[in-house]
């Protein structure tokens, strides 16, 4: 479990919250509740006590390069302990906020330097058997079609995670921003 002042910058995707909500009808210890249905483009981020306001300007400026986007969704993707679906259209905006922060190591290095855009459903599936039920019961769901609006930089507080910063992607690094 992350700790508190740990951030993460994420790509919210609600409509891919029936993935998770079927993972967590076969084990609820297998979904992180009160964590949306994302794509994390960098986890973990700049801890809080050392992001800058360069930090928040150059996610801004970083988002309003990429468009919103119409995506789908329909692989799912297992490794050992761990299901996903891929979301391979967020593929070049995963591949800019780590180049933007190449200092960062994706998820501490634990699935490689370049592990794809995706979205987790069951974490800690280490029985064969629960992992292909959810498996079977994410891939029902599929294809599933959803939306890249805005990017989120979140932070881990005692209560759980809590937006920092939204910024619409497409949009002005200066307009439509919600510092939350």
């Amino acid at each position: 479990m992350p700790e508190p002042g740990t951030t993460a910058v994420v790509i919210v995707l609600p409509d891919a919250a029936p993935l998770l909500d079927a993972a967590w009808r076969i084990d609820p210890a297998l979904v992180r509740r009160g964590v949306p249905a994302h794509v994390s483009l960098l986890y973990p981020f700049v801890p809080e006590s050392t992001l800058t306001d360069q930090d928040e300007q150059s996610v801004r400026s970083l988002a309003a390069k990429f468009p919103a986007a119409d995506l789908l969704l329909e692989v799912v993707v297992t490794a050992s302990g761990f299901v996903a679906v891929a979301v391979p259209g967020l593929q070049p905006v995963v591949d800019a906020f780590r180049a933007q922060w190449p200092g960062v190591r994706p998820y501490k290095g634990r699935f490689g330097e370049r592990p794809a855009a995706h979205v987790t459903v069951a974490l800690g599936a280490d029985d064969p058997t629960a992992a292909a039920q959810v498996r079977a019961a994410v891939g029902s769901l599929l294809p599933l079609r959803t939306r890249a609006t805005a990017v989120q930089l979140v932070v881990l507080t005692e209560e759980g995670w809590r937006a920092r910063l939204t910024v619409p992607l497409g949009g002005s690094p200066d307009s439509l921003l919600q510092r939350l």
